[in-house]
């Protein structure tokens, strides 16, 4: 029983005639001219020419979204620049506005007294500037808003719980100026 030779690699068999039988011949004058410079040979393979007013209704299609593309980026980096300014000008008021509510909870910000008129336009003009306060008795704990200050067992809760606020937090948006400093709540075991 005869069958192919172990030894010999695969193709190997095949001499020089068989490259040339596969069609690997060599490169003609219009293939190397093809290489150099594919659209001059796209032109002689039979496309359509193109109109010069399609080409400039294209770019301007294109320089038209780039443009919309620039003031959208340029509207959200605007927006997001000035959260920030409003932000850093806030942060430094947090100790009023915890002073203000220290004393509204002392009652020291009584109905018609002198300090509430300040304290209520102090308040209405951080929330203008879209800073809006979080923390409150009987929410839900959540430790990426809130900074427990102290825990205390409870059997009357079924999860953590605020229990108390000792300083309200503060946001702009999606992005925290301070988080909430609470008392919390926990299942008793």
């Amino acid at each position: 029983m005869e069958g192919p030779d172990i030894e010999t690699p695969l193709g190997s068999d095949a001499g020089p005639s068989a490259a040339a039988d596969a069609g690997d011949s060599p490169l003609t004058a219009e293939d190397l001219a093809f290489l150099a410079d594919p659209s001059a040979g796209a032109s002689s393979l039979g496309s359509v020419p193109v109109d010069p007013a399609d080409e400039h209704l294209a770019d301007l299609k294109r320089v038209t979204a780039e443009y919309a593309n620039y003031r959208r980026r340029t509207e959200a980096n605007r927006q997001i620049e000035k959260d920030r300014a409003v932000g850093d000008v806030v942060k430094q008021l947090l100790p009023v506005l915890d002073d203000l509510d220290r004393a509204e909870k002392h009652g020291d910000l009584v109905e018609g007294g002198p300090l509430t008129s300040i304290a209520q336009k102090l308040r209405a003009i951080v929330q203008r500037f879209g800073v809006a306060p979080y923390g409150e008795i009987g929410e839900a704990f959540d430790p990426e808003q809130h900074e427990a200050i102290f825990q205390k067992p409870n059997s009357e809760v079924t999860a953590p719980t605020v229990a108390d606020v000792v300083e309200r937090g503060y946001r702009i948006g999606d992005a925290n100026l301070r988080v909430a400093r609470v008392v919390v709540d926990t299942p008793a075991d």
